[in-house]
């Protein structure tokens, strides 16, 4: 096998994400002033899954998606390839305010999400790669062990039975990782293709009738219109799917900050390799370092792994075709060699990054304001692919008026407040991820708690 050859001519470096073998033609801009019944701005997965189920709910509505870029141009085309059951957002913190029974209701209904997935791509024959997988989270130090067992036990608490701890040895089985000192696994997860499912669902919405009009970024949203460059969609409900680009739009720039994180992906690993790997379940992979890493085995047997990188750009300021620098790239190199040593010098194919939403509170929200007409919905925490599934059903039954349990989940009209005006949103993050790199480096020396200074980072930051 070849020494990873990016930073040397051949790899590529951005060009939105790996998941696009080649990038689609956009659609049409806006052409002019228009009118429609809803306006969606953004075609990532939620606004896509929103026209979805609102044209699937009442046919004859007039649905307008306007897209700055084209769909999936976003974090629903650059993001891990997991539609798991995480709920977006602190349990603990959830119940305080909005009870238990209603915290537990949001955990089943994100777990049936990820089925509903599954179900709509085989009834619109969308081919995303999907395998039901499930998750194993595996922790290389003695207290990202600890933290890994009070996971667990804090699943059981909130009705996911289904998550275990695994030995070492019964891990190995399933994915052979250096120096694992403990594992778990749940099932609620799939693995999939996230461009394939996005670009799968907006073909579908298109032949529901759902008009989509790329090229066509939305500068303002008030009542009744959404403004673009090109012209004015006017529409009594505008729907806000923008995720990790809201900051973009005027008056939202302190709402969610985007922060980012980026992928690398290997090339074709030989069967000789898979051998000492394992991985035949094809299990997404996780771990509980503050650090984080995120990977997949691809349909054609690439390792897809992301982590944070340059968490934060100064203003909230986003990329524009997901070019990483060097250093992060070889951050990722290292931890893919350091996780699974049988890969090193594996060559390294692509490499990308996107930005997620993050509220203040660290926890997703979604609402529509009847009196203005305005919705929206997002701030996933990096829990995206399924939350955007459910995220869409709540919207529908919000904009169809229809009292229903997703209308009553913990999420809906949740307000986290907005982050720290400049420059203290970006000292505050840098600080935090400084902090969070210190604490795996303090843990790494043995120690079966947490590090205080992660526990100091996680205060200051609201995280939970």
């Amino acid at each position: 096998m070849s020494t990873p050859t990016l930073g040397r001519p051949g790899p590529v470096n951005g060009r939105i994400s790996h998941w696009f073998s080649e990038l689609p033609t956009p659609r049409p801009s806006l052409p002019g002033d228009r009118d429609a019944d809803v306006c969606i701005v953004g075609a990532g997965l939620t606004g896509l899954w929103t026209a979805y189920y609102l044209k699937q709910a009442d046919p004859s509505l007039r649905i307008t998606i306007l897209e700055a870029e084209f769909a999936g141009f976003g974090a629903s085309g650059r993001n891990g390839g997991w539609a798991s059951g995480l709920v977006p957002g602190a349990r603990d913190r959830l119940a305080r305010t909005y009870g238990r029974d209603a915290v537990l209701d949001h955990q089943r209904a994100m777990n049936e999400a990820v089925d509903e997935i599954i179900a709509v791509a085989e009834r619109e024959n969308i081919d995303a790669d999907i395998v039901k997988s499930g998750t194993l989270r595996v922790a290389r130090t003695p207290a990202q062990a600890t933290r890994l067992r009070h996971k667990t036990e804090a699943d059981h608490e909130w009705g996911v039975t289904a998550a275990v701890m695994l030995t070492p040895e019964e891990a190995a089985e399933r994915i052979n990782i250096a120096g694992m000192t403990a594992a778990a696994y749940t099932p609620h997860c799939v693995r999939l293709q996230p461009a394939s499912l996005v670009q799968g669902l907006a073909a579908t919405v298109e032949r529901l009738g759902v008009t989509v009009y790329e090229k066509s970024p939305v500068t303002a949203i008030r009542t009744g219109r959404a403004s673009t460059p090109q012209g004015t969609l006017k529409a009594p409900v505008i729907l806000r799917a923008t995720e990790g680009f809201t900051a973009s739009v005027k008056g939202l720039r302190r709402t969610w900050l985007p922060m980012n994180s980026s992928m690398i992906v290997t090339e074709p690993l030989p069967k000789e390799v898979w051998q000492e790997i394992g991985w035949a379940g094809r299990e997404t992979l996780g771990d509980t370092a503050h650090g984080h890493l995120y990977a997949q085995r691809t349909r054609d047997d690439r390792i897809a792994l992301g982590g944070r990188g340059v968490p934060y750009r100064f203003g909230s300021r986003t990329d524009t075709d997901g070019h990483v620098d060097s250093r992060t790239i070889a951050q990722l190199v290292d931890t893919l060699y350091a996780v699974l040593p049988q890969t090193t010098g594996a060559r390294v194919d692509h490499a990308w990054c996107g930005v997620l939403a993050v509220p203040r509170d660290w926890s997703a929200t979604v609402g529509l304001d009847r009196d203005t007409g305005l919705g929206w919905a997002g701030g996933y925490v990096g829990h995206g692919v399924t939350s955007t599934n459910l995220a869409a059903r709540t919207l529908t039954d919000l904009v169809l008026g229809r009292d229903s349990r997703l209308t009553r989940l913990p999420w809906t009209g949740h307000r986290p407040g907005t982050w720290e005006p400049e420059p203290l949103r970006w000292l505050g993050v840098r600080g935090l991820y400084v902090a969070y790199r210190l604490a795996d480096r303090h843990e790494a020396g043995g120690r079966t708690r947490t590090s205080p200074i992660a526990t100091i980072a996680d205060l200051i930051a609201r995280r939970p």
